[in-house]
């Protein structure tokens, strides 16, 4: 298995400073779980603590403002404050963390595994072999990812490929808006500590998903299905996972 580590959808070179520097004050409040609440100073301390103008800063604020992660008080006793953690999800060994985004991400990754549930046992149906070709390719992405967001995204594509496979295009373009959401709206990505044992079953699992479409085995395909709703929870309220939504 390739190293694997954390990761960012944002890569500092393509990004302008006050985006480097919003990134910067949102990676701190998931690092240090910082309480909704706490204030992080006045404007003029974060444009001496960031080094930046008072204009990069404002966008700063803005970017911040608009992922709903902080709030911006005026006057005595104002200043900058923590307004909400940014959400986070638990898929398997990943722990992810979104930004931006209008919908809660669970009820994201909860209509995209209603999707797959529906979608999965049509593909063992319909699906041709450029379809199992185009399954199994992301299936070696997934086997080979160098880091958290790379596994992710091989996982989203796999399960991309077995939604056109089922030939119901209405679903499949439903499923890859949803998909095209949680991809542009993942800030962070993370292995959890000894994740090694989770990865690999998590890996075996999607693997025999692919091989019991190919082999239209519709009943062993119910029994892994099982098995994958199991690997989503939410960190901090596992009860909403998908597996036990009613």
């Amino acid at each position: 298995m390739s190293a694997r580590g954390l990761m960012s959808n944002s890569g500092g070179a393509s990004l302008s400073r006050a985006q480097q520097v919003a990134s910067k004050i949102e990676n701190r409040l998931l690092a240090e779980r910082t309480p909704v609440g706490t204030s992080l100073g006045r404007r003029t301390d974060l444009i001496e603590q960031y080094k930046v103008s008072p204009t990069v800063m404002n966008e700063v604020l803005r970017i911040l403002r608009d992922r709903g992660l902080v709030v911006v008080k005026p006057g005595p006793g104002g200043g900058v404050f923590v307004a909400s953690q940014p959400p986070q999800i638990r898929l398997g060994a990943l722990d992810l963390w979104f930004s931006g985004v209008g919908t809660d991400p669970l009820d994201l990754f909860e209509a995209r595994t209603y999707l797959e549930d529906l979608l999965t046992p049509v593909a063992a149906d319909r699906a041709g072999p450029s379809d199992v070709r185009d399954m199994e390719w992301a299936l070696e992405e997934m086997r080979g990812a160098p880091d958290a967001r790379a596994y992710l995204d091989a996982n989203l594509r796999l399960h991309m490929a077995i939604a056109r496979g089922a030939r119901i295009p209405v679903l499949a373009g439903m499923y890859e808006a949803i998909a095209a959401i949680l991809q542009n709206t993942l800030t962070k990505a993370e292995l959890l500590p000894g994740h090694e044992e989770m990865y690999d079953r998590n890996v075996e699992v999607h693997a025999e998903i692919v091989a019991a479409i190919r082999e239209r085995d519709r009943e062993t395909l119910t029994k892994l299905m099982a098995l994958h709703r199991e690997d989503l929870v939410r960190a901090v309220d596992p009860s909403r996972s998908p597996a036990d939504a009613g």
